[in-house]
């Protein structure tokens, strides 16, 4: 089928159907069909692609279709095989793709239809909204009190400061959300984005919440101009407290049904609203203008006069408040410069409209607010009567206030509170105004537009905060309803959260509460600026430019002190509920990948510190185990990968490495695969490891190529540890040949070796195969059952669905016992390996970790046991140290060992010096190990010298008479070794043994390998170790 994104073209991206993705973390069996080829621009055949932006989309992008471009395999894997230009049909969609399975998760929704989707312009989606919410409350009930209290010129800084601080904001919030499409969510998708899940998701509540408060903010505004109504006709319900709680609640209720009506309708209230607002604002200054008649003046309006504007110009700080405490008041005011990038997805060019709309919002409210503040404060006096004869009688003297000047003696506000005056009169807008009921209509358009823009960013935001799925318990608020998608559940929780607000009743304790909020928020968006800026990232490219990183550091820093200064212990509160959301969004991990500019700093001081380890020699005292393990996949050895956590845990370098076999055209798929896929598992089991494979012939090649490239700069592994090798007498020579070569490559490059046996092994792949292929099969037949019961037979369908279940079960028998164990004896054996396996997981309780120091080795042998008993799981657990001595001073070695130890500074509970390691074994071990080698023993002894000669040739990897004879003592040690391990270690946790190194080309490959199986047979978990022979402990400081 025919992608409908586009038309025909001879430029055009390939047509064909979009499936599922498959190989790049996408499972999924369809297939898509033959990318043809087309004559292109450059005037032949080929599949390559001019470059088109659907090859950029996000799968399922809403804005238009999203295209795959030919796979770097398909322009060269298919030319270089069959020189023809048709993919093959078994092409997987998946292949090639540079889609990540962690795209934006609303990125990758199926795309609905957008026929009748409301979508707004800068001005109606922005400008206009931003007025209106920075048009608060605060314009007409709070700016004249604000001036009152700080008077003129402080007043001035509060706003001035205001602007400064959400001018930053909307410089960092204009760079960030220009570097990419905008979807919905406002200041939680853009802080989300830009730092990744854990600030957005801590940030992303708590400003739904300051807005779900905002809400009951502006409508207590509302009330307490309702009440001042009903106050003035005599009309109290019950009492003002109450009266201002219950016209509150309806308030909110008629807001919530406009709200779920849907944005069109909200959008046409606002501009209503816009045009009730703008008129009564004329108002206030026309009223200025305009003499003051008598009632005025009791009131202590005296319209403009040079006086007034003096008086009023220094501060006089009343009832307790301070500059910051009347900032705080008032800063909610600013806050509205978000109402426009709340509803971000609600927007045709989010990108374009929120730079343009906010900023312009930004200046013409600023301008506003200093226009009406000056203008009052020009003309009316900070107290007054309103009594008509309070006159200044003939030949009294008046020094109160500048209305002493007007004719009007205020003294008695001195001793008594009075109703009028700036710091007095909340509705002094009102008074001043040409016509008062217009300033009253301006009051409810106000805090109505303001409410009704909190009450719908609340829930968007929030919505798009449960969507992203961060916060599980709270992913039933992501469902959206309706055209609009809008979120029904989210307007009865802020209503809920509004209601519970509405009932304090007092502005001046709602306000604070959220400036600190929305402070918290500013900080952090002017810190994502600043932080995506310092990365330099090179995805960092927003098309707004007139932004600096610095000054958006500067409006992060200015916003936390403001937040401070405000109110100390609320900012404390503030940032503890942000911290504590921080670290659970953090332990929780949540399953996203957005590219935050928090990925690209980790990566940019990865690499500096990774720089800076390169300058740094080593030295002995930093030495730790930097561990390369050869797990092969990392789960089917868990014992081997959990014993190397152990060592390395989140303090030293372990890369698990995996090896595969084949040619690298073969493997490149499969590698490609489970460099992910492993990696993601070892993330998951929480194992701080890294994983690696390359492609190889054989397994010595392999490793040879991770002993020489792995690492990077000093972060280099110095350790290898493996699994001892099992099936040695069963495998090929081949195999043999490889394992013990890759024990000498490994120590010609002068890595420490370490080798783990288990007496039950390591291996459980076959184990993990068959467990796979029942899950499978119980999927299978999950799937068929359910087609069945959809398909609902009218006749004989009981019959049908009792015998295709019955099939279905007889397939799964028969598949499982294939893959199961025959007997209950290798039933047993299975069972004892995957509990061996898992050992090393669970705390090991008290014992003895006994350390067979025998050789010096540079301390490794000594080191590897010290470490572990500094781990959760080995600290019970005590160390004893046995070594080698001289029958005839058995004290003094055992003191000098002592004295080792304790400039070492390692604790032991006890020390045994062993002085019979020379007495020849018992005959009873010897002729066990006879017969383990004999199969591999050339016996050219009995021969004659050309036989032998033949044989030497014909098999040069036997164990020869000669090299038995040469090497008979380190031969007797290792059977002697194991005779006094077994009597003394049998109870030991774990059994730490110096290795024995074979010299190359003087020790056969199967001559060693029986002397490690001699050595460590029938013991618990046992561990050889060989240091590079130099120093990693020291007792220098």
């Amino acid at each position: 089928m025919e992608n409908p994104a586009f038309e025909k073209s001879k430029d055009d991206p390939p047509l064909y159907e979009e499936t599922p993705f498959s190989s790049n973390g996408y499972s999924n069996g369809e297939h898509r069909s033959l990318r043809p080829s087309v004559v292109s621009a450059f005037g032949h055949d080929t599949l390559d692609r001019v470059p088109n932006i659907d090859f950029y989309r996000n799968a399922g992008s809403v804005s238009g279709q999203r295209a795959i471009r030919p796979s770097l395999q398909e322009l060269h894997e298919v030319f270089e095989k069959n020189g023809d230009l048709d993919v093959p049909d078994t092409m997987d969609d998946g292949e090639g793709s540079d889609v990540l399975p962690n795209d934006d998760l609303e990125a990758i929704t199926c795309p609905e239809d957008n026929g009748g989707v409301v979508k707004f312009g800068w001005i109606k989606g922005v400008l206009v909204r931003c007025m209106l919410n920075i048009w608060g409350v605060m314009l007409f009930i709070r700016l004249s009190w604000v001036f009152g209290q700080a008077g003129s010129g402080l007043g001035i800084i509060i706003i001035l400061l205001s602007m400064v601080v959400t001018t930053l904001t909307c410089l960092s919030m204009s760079a960030i959300c220009t570097n990419g499409v905008v979807r919905g969510g406002g200041a939680y998708y853009l802080i989300s984005r830009s730092l990744g899940p854990e600030f957005g998701g801590s940030i992303g509540l708590i400003f739904a919440f300051a807005n779900a408060v905002a809400v009951a903010m502006y409508v207590v505004g509302f009330s307490e101009t309702v009440v001042d109504l009903l106050k003035a006709n005599n009309a109290i319900m019950v009492d003002e407290m109450n009266d201002i709680r219950i016209i509150g609640c309806i308030t909110v209720v008629l807001l919530l049904g406009i709200s779920v009506a849907g944005m069109e309708w909200e959008a046409k209230a606002q501009i209503v609203l816009l045009v009730i607002l703008l008129v009564a604002i004329a108002n206030v200054f026309v009223g200025t203008a305009i003499p003051a008649t008598e009632d005025k003046r009791a009131k202590g309006f005296y319209s403009y006069q040079a006086s007034i504007m003096a008086e009023n110009f220094t501060p006089s700080f009343r009832d307790g408040e301070t500059f910051f405490s009347v900032f705080a008041i008032f800063f909610p005011a600013a806050t509205g410069i978000l109402a426009g990038a709340n509803i971000s997805g609600d927007l045709r060019d989010p990108q374009g409209a929120i730079p343009i709309g906010t900023l312009l919002a930004i200046f013409i409210t600023g301008i506003t607010y200093l226009g009406i503040a000056l203008c009052v404060s020009g003309t009316v006096v900070r107290d007054a009567t309103g009594n008509l004869n309070d006159t200044i009688a003939p030949g009294a003297s008046c020094n109160f206030s500048t209305a002493c000047n007007f004719g009007y003696d205020f003294s008695i506000c001195r001793t008594m509170k009075c109703k009028y005056g700036l710091m007095n009169n909340f509705q002094v807008m009102t008074m001043v105004s040409g016509f008062g009921p217009l300033i009253t209509a301006g009051t409810f358009s106000a805090t109505i537009s303001s409410a009704l823009a909190s009450l719908v960013s609340a829930p968007k935001v929030f919505q798009a905060l449960c969507k992203d799925n961060i916060y599980k318990a709270l992913h039933f608020f992501a469902k959206g309803h309706g055209k609009n998608n809008e979120p029904i559940r989210g307007y009865v929780l802020t209503f809920i959260i509004a209601v519970a607000f509405i009932l304090i009743a007092e502005l001046n304790i709602i306000a604070p509460i959220i400036s600190n909020f929305f402070l918290a928020s500013y900080a952090l968006i002017n810190f994502s600026c600043f932080h995506a800026s310092y990365a330099k990232s090179p995805g960092w490219r927003p098309a707004y430019k007139y932004y600096n990183m610095w000054l958006s550091l500067f409006g992060a820093v200015l916003c936390c002190a403001v937040m401070f200064v405000i109110n100390w212990w609320a900012a404390l509160l503030t940032y503890g509920i942000e911290l504590f959301l921080y670290l659970y969004v953090t332990v929780k991990k949540p399953d996203v990948n957005w590219g935050s500019s928090t990925q690209a700093v980790t990566f940019v001081n990865a690499v500096k510190n990774a720089l800076t380890l390169s300058g740094v020699d080593d030295h002995v005292k930093n030495f730790r185990p930097q561990c390369m393990v050869l797990t092969g996949p990392p789960k089917t050895r868990p014992a081997l990968l959990d014993l190397a956590h152990s060592i390395t845990k989140n303090y030293g370098l372990c890369i698990t490495c995996d090896i595969h076999l084949g040619s690298r055209l073969e493997q490149q798929q499969t590698l490609t695969a489970a460099m992910e896929q492993n990696q993601m598992w070892l993330n998951q089991q929480k194992r701080k490891a890294f994983y690696a494979a390359v492609t190889s012939s054989n397994f010595r090649e392999g490793a040879d190529s991770m002993l020489q490239a792995a690492g990077l700069g000093r972060l280099r592994p110095n350790t290898v540890i493996l699994g001892f090798k099992k099936d040695w007498r069963t495998v090929h020579t081949v195999s043999v040949q490889e394992y013990v070569g890759v024990l000498h490559d490994a120590f010609d490059f002068e890595y420490g070796m370490v080798m783990l046996r288990i007496s039950q092994g390591l291996d459980i792949s076959h184990i993990l195969a068959a467990e796979e292929e029942m899950e499978r099969v119980l999927v299978e037949q999950q799937t068929l059952e359910n087609e069945i019961e959809e398909n609902g037979f009218q006749d004989g369908g009981k019959y049908f669905f009792k015998r295709s279940k019955k099939t279905s079960q007889q397939t799964h028998t028969t598949r499982v016992a294939m893959e199961m164990p025959h007997s209950s004896d290798v039933a047993k054996i299975n069972q004892r390996l995957v509990e061996a396996s898992s050992q090393f997981k669970r705390k090991q309780g008290k014992g003895t970790i006994d350390v067979w120091w025998l050789f010096d080795d540079g301390g490794l042998t000594l080191l590897l046991p010290y470490i572990l008993t500094t781990r959760k799981k080995w600290r019970e657990c005590k160390l004893r140290i046995f070594t080698a001595g001289q029958s005839g001073r058995l004290e003094q070695d055992k003191e000098e060992m002592q004295s080792l130890l304790k400039r070492f500074r390692i604790r032991c509970t006890d020390i045994s010096v062993i002085a019979d390691l020379n007495i020849r074994p018992t005959s009873e071990n010897w002729k066990l190990f006879e017969d383990m080698i004999e199969p591999f023993r050339l016996h050219e002894g009995s021969k004659d010298t050309v036989q032998a000669e033949a044989l030497r040739k014909e098999q040069p990897w036997k164990i020869t008479d000669a090299e038995l004879d040469r090497f008979e003592d380190k031969t007797n040690l290792q059977v002697r070794l194991n005779e006094l391990l077994q009597e003394t270690s049998r109870a030991a946790k774990l059994i730490i043994v110096s290795m024995p190194i074979a010299r190359k080309g003087s020790v056969s490959d199967h001559l060693y390998m029986a002397w490690l199986e001699a050595l460590t047979k029938n013991l618990p978990p046992t561990l050889l170790v060989r240091g590079n022979h130099k120093s990693v402990l020291t007792f220098y400081s």
